[in-house]
């Protein structure tokens, strides 16, 4: 206990206290001299410095004598303790560029492989204890596992076709080929899955680093903007993609020449979108570096090995080709094989050896005047064609899409010709010099031009109007067969049967739903008629041809896709925007004339059944009965029966018009409901009337298997089209994409 040291506390003790008396002897009143205090003393002198504490040595500016292998022993000494971070547990950050620690023990996949729902591209091989002594840790495979921001959204089947084309680019599925084709159908997202193939690549790979630095994807101009929409969309800012969409030869240049000369694990941009055209018109700059993947959107305009757009693509330096196209087969094996040759060349021989080998005794095959021989071996070399390319082909089609899409009604319309447009045909084909030189074998170009003649007065007598007025070979005195004071500055809907048809069925959806309609068309004459329909009958459109901007076409689709916009009708050039364009905005779509290959139609008629669409969807596809669009339907059937052999590996496709009758273009057929019905032998209808077929389809036809059901009036479900039925149509095809899933009869 600390006593106090005052003068009166210290005589109290004296007096009380006799054992104190030494320590109170050992007292001195402090002296007036002035003296620095030592440290620890205080104001009266006493210390209390702790005895624990030893003084500090006197430092020295004389360094300590050592002799040089002293010396050595302390440097090595500092030198053998690595470096550690002064946290417990830390094993430092999961990216590539953690500064100064190097990541301790074995190598680690980038996502976890073991989490619910991931997916997995790559697992490697189980190692036994003793091999995992002998294997250096730095050259261990690990897992590739795709982001979860993307595999929580990809459906099953997305799921199998990224791991499918991984497989093909590392050349895991054929051996010294880093090729293939996504073939998928119109709407099952493809681009989706191209997009997690691509960031999969950029990230990772088995050896614990990126597989590729750069990837390119060559699109149509009017997707080049959807693609970079979509990238954003699915990586939420993840990469920075450049889209080179527009500009001038020096500014797309600049941009090239950068992008080619990037380098390192994490390249700034590095997934470059570009339209066929630039590509082609600025290969030099591509082919001078080398690039990591090449994806070819809408591949099918590969068809053609000569032109310079597959040659241009066919130079880049780039070992993983991917060709992304909902109809790989479109006119001929051929073109088939142009695609296949270019993602993986070599697999199918040369284009002669294919042809020889191939395409020859296939097409022999599928012709109906074929011998039982050639049909015996054809398919065996059909199936030996499939089991080559099934390798490095994926197809699905859009059945898949049931599951999460609406009720699709594709319905074939078949539309009589007006009395103007009977005599119009006949008169034509009682003039016209090209019919017998066709029949002869023979086809012109003034051949064609009667063809494009008729497929315009099946659309509408205005658009040969100006043949007629000039008496042009085939309408030498048509012009006495149109109405007194006819003029083309109005539309005349009655004039034909086609635009009758189309008058009722926009008039019925408008008063009785808030459905919007897509018209479709090959011919811009026709979109203008389709103009002065409209705003004669005061409905809101907005139209995309060949005449619009990229960038307006983005600005348009989106606005027309908005609940709120007040737009009833999208014009639609097939030639200029069919492929690719999502108008989920609407549910309704009519085909007004088709086209000689089946995958324009096809391409075009996809426009509304896609992801996003929440309504039943109903496809109208116009042809005028008995005419030539008839003949350009059969076929496309015939094709259509060629792909589906090739690329849906169905085996049981009938062989329905030999390539003999397809010659019979210039003919009239005035008595008929369907020349197409009637040349298919359809074994479903009795009387021109469909019957219910028994359960095991023994009585039922393949014929145009894809058409479930024949019907006139009576048979017919769609409201719109009976309205539509007494003017002027006389048949119609129609099919459920929800047939065996929704019970539909």
């Amino acid at each position: 206990q600390r006593r106090s040291l005052a003068p009166s506390q210290l005589a109290k003790r004296k007096a009380g206290d006799e054992d104190d008396e030494e320590e109170e002897e050992d007292w001195h009143p402090p002296t007036s001299r002035k003296r620095q205090k030592a440290a620890g003393e205080t104001e009266s002198g006493e210390c209390y410095r702790s005895p624990f504490r030893k003084p500090l040595a006197q430092l020295t500016n004389r360094p300590r004598c050592l002799d040089s292998s002293q010396h050595e022993a302390f440097i090595r000494s500092i030198l053998s303790k690595p470096f550690k971070v002064p946290i417990p547990n830390y094993k430092g950050p999961l990216g590539l560029r953690s500064l100064g620690v190097k990541r301790a023990g074995l190598r680690g996949p980038l996502h976890d492989p073991f989490e619910e729902g991931a997916l997995v591209l790559y697992e490697p091989p189980v190692l036994s204890a003793h091999d995992q002594l002998k294997t250096d840790k730095d050259k261990v495979p690990v897992h590739v596992v795709v982001d979860p921001v993307l595999s929580r959204v990809l459906r099953p089947h997305q799921r199998e076709g990224v791991k499918f084309l991984w497989d093909c680019v590392t050349s895991r599925r054929i051996p010294g080929s880093h090729g293939c084709i996504m073939a998928d159908e119109m709407g099952l997202g493809k681009t989706l899955q191209c997009i997690t193939l691509m960031w999969t690549l950029l990230r990772q790979s088995p050896d614990c680093k990126p597989e590729i630095e750069k990837a390119v994807v060559v699109s149509p101009s009017s997707l080049v903007r959807n693609w970079y929409n979509e990238v954003e969309k699915w990586l939420g800012g993840r990469i920075q993609p450049l889209a080179i969409d527009g500009g001038s030869k020096e500014e797309i240049d600049r941009k090239l020449v950068g992008f080619m000369n990037q380098r390192g694990l994490r390249v700034p941009s590095p997934i470059l979108i570009i339209s066929y055209e630039t590509f082609r018109l600025h290969a030099e700059v591509l082919q001078k570096g080398s690039v990591g993947l090449v994806i070819c959107d809408e591949g099918h305009r590969l068809k053609n090995s000569e032109n310079q757009t597959y040659q241009a693509l066919n130079s880049l330096n780039t070992p993983r080709r991917v060709l992304i196209s909902g109809t790989p087969i479109q006119n001929d094996l051929l073109e088939y094989f142009s695609l296949v040759h270019f993602v993986n060349s070599g697999i199918l021989g040369t284009a002669q050896e294919f042809k020889r080998h191939f395409e020859m005794p296939i097409l022999k095959g599928r012709d109906a005047d074929a011998s039982e021989a050639e049909r015996h071996k054809g398919e065996e070399r059909l199936k030996e064609l499939i089991s080559i390319v099934n390798r490095c082909l994926i197809r699905r089609t859009s059945d898949i899409l049931s599951k999460y899409l609406p009720v699709k009604i594709e319905q074939v319309v078949c539309c009589r010709l007006t009395p103007l447009q009977t005599e119009l045909y006949k008169n034509f084909l009682k003039q016209a010099k090209p019919v017998e030189e066709l029949k002869e074998g023979k086809i012109s170009v003034s051949s064609l031009s009667s063809i494009t003649s008729l497929k315009k007065l099946c659309n509408h007598p205005a658009l040969i109007y100006d043949k007629c007025v000039e008496e042009e070979e085939g309408f030498m005195g048509a012009l006495d067969l149109f109405p007194a004071g006819y003029s083309t500055k109005s539309v005349e809907p009655q004039l034909s049967g086609k635009m009758l048809v189309l008058d009722y069925i926009l008039a019925v959806t408008k008063s009785t739903s808030n459905d919007k309609v897509v018209l479709v068309s090959n011919y811009t004459q026709t979109l203008d008629l389709f103009e002065k329909l409209c705003r004669n009958r005061r409905y809101l459109y907005v139209r995309l041809d060949g005449t619009m901007s990229i960038k307006k076409r983005a600005k348009i689709v989106e606005r027309f896709n908005s609940p709120s916009s007040p737009e009833f009708i999208f014009m639609l050039s097939s030639k200029a925007g069919g492929c690719g364009l999502n108008l989920i905005g609407a549910n309704r779509l009519v085909m007004f004339d088709p086209d000689w290959n089946p995958a324009n139609d096809e391409q075009a008629m996809a426009r509304v059944w896609r992801d996003g669409q929440k309504k039943m969807c109903y496809i109208y596809r116009l042809l005028s009965t008995g005419t030539i669009e008839e003949k350009i339907f059969q076929r496309q059937t015939h094709k259509k029966a060629l792909s589906s052999c090739v690329v849906d590996e169905e085996q049981d496709v009938e062989r329905h018009f030999s390539l003999g009758e397809l010659k019979e273009l210039f003919t009239l057929n005035e008595t008929t409901t369907s020349d197409t019905h009637d040349k298919i032998k359809c074994r479903r209808c009795v009387n021109g009337h469909q019957v219910r077929p028994p359960p095991d389809g023994s009585d039922c036809t393949s014929d145009l298997s894809q058409w479930q059901h024949c019907a006139d009036r009576r048979g017919l479900q769609d409201s719109v089209l009976k309205a539509a039925w007494d003017a002027a149509v006389t048949f119609t095809f129609h099919h459920h994409s929800h047939e065996e899933q929704r019970g539909i009869p």
